[in-house]
């Protein structure tokens, strides 16, 4: 039977960090998308965001989270009246992706601070570790 080693506060800061950068891509490509169109409902980008899973690391009994899966919205595609427009269908309607722009932003941000948040972390974790060693000598 093979023993891992315990996580580190740096483990646990890195994976909380890609999972913010996930989160934090994730937003930048629904505002990438918003006020794309398609010549169908079916055909529209529909917005992403990340799920996240909690993991219990059996040595520590710290938890720490990582992407489970990227979920698609169900949200319905917008549909706009504009006969002139190239992917116009029959009718003349387009449809558009149903993203929130204001949403996607508010959650850039709070990501943005989260990955933030971390980096403090590892950065005290740092000095501490650092000054713990100097009392040492």
């Amino acid at each position: 039977m093979t023993m891992t080693a315990p996580m580190t506060i740096f483990d646990l800061a890195g994976r909380a960090m890609s999972a913010q950068l996930v989160r934090l891509n994730s937003s930048a490509s629904n505002l990438a998308n918003a006020g794309s169109v398609a010549s169908s409902a079916d055909g529209v980008y529909r917005p992403t965001r990340p799920v996240f899973r909690t993991e219990i690391d059996k040595a520590t009994g710290l938890a720490t989270i990582q992407v489970d899966h990227i979920a698609k919205s169900e949200a319905a595609a917008v549909r706009q009246h504009d006969p002139d427009h190239p992917l116009a269908d029959a009718n003349g309607d387009v449809w558009s992706s149903p993203v929130d722009e204001t949403q996607e932003m508010v959650e850039m941000m709070d990501s943005a601070r989260q990955y933030q948040n971390l980096i403090e972390v590892l950065q005290t974790t740092k000095t501490l570790t650092l000054d713990t060693m100097r009392l040492g000598k």
